[in-house]
């Protein structure tokens, strides 16, 4: 079976899934959505309201936001892969607990076996944390980390940017001075290596 056909049995599993009580009061669940075939994976936290309500990652104020940036540095949505350590919304947009996230750890580990992306770009500190345990956001934004065959790439949650004038400049700069790994992963995943171990060092 193909990553495309993979990915929507898995989104079945997912508009099924019973494993916390976030879907009691959700509408819909949030696989996630892309190119089965991206480099460049976006992981965010939760579905919000527009999300809940159309079943998609990211459609609201903050997933313009990351929109726009993309277009900023030349790409598109359809050449990420796009999704949430959280496939239901959290009550209120509540932050989720570390039982609905471990309850979700099995969706979202199986999403990037199935994709396997080179870059893994961590939106706010509950995606950050799945890769780099204690790592603080306002440190670690915008420094790939090499971690065995594939890089993170930690940013601010486009929501944060809403809220803040300095989040989204430093949201903003962080696609820029990051443009060549998110457009061309493989060629600048070398490069970055050396680097990008230096970095580790630094974001506890």
């Amino acid at each position: 079976m193909d990553k495309e056909n993979l990915l929507k049995s898995l989104s079945m599993k997912i508009n099924e899934c019973k494993r916390c009580g976030l879907w009691k009061n959700a509408f819909h669940a949030v696989p996630g959505e892309g190119n089965p075939d991206a480099k460049v994976l976006f992981l965010g936290e939760a579905p919000g309201f527009h999300e809940d309500q159309q079943g998609r990652p990211f459609v609201g104020q903050a997933g313009k936001l990351l929109t726009s940036l993309l277009e900023l540095i030349g790409m598109k949505r359809d050449q990420v892969f796009i999704t949430n350590v959280i496939k239901h919304r959290p009550p209120d947009n509540r932050d989720p607990s570390q039982n609905e996230i471990g309850s979700c750890n099995i969706w979202v580990d199986s999403q990037i076996e199935i994709i396997k992306p080179t870059v893994i770009v961590t939106l706010g500190r509950y995606s950050l944390n799945k890769f780099l345990k204690g790592a603080k956001i306002s440190n670690a934004h915008g420094k790939p980390i090499r971690l065995s065959s594939k890089v993170i790439l930690p940013m601010y949650h486009p929501a944060a940017a809403l809220r803040s004038e300095f989040i989204a400049s430093q949201f903003k700069r962080d696609f820029q001075i990051n443009e060549g790994l998110l457009k061309d992963p493989d060629n600048e995943i070398e490069k970055i290596s050396k680097e990008a171990d230096e970095n580790q060092m630094s974001l506890f």
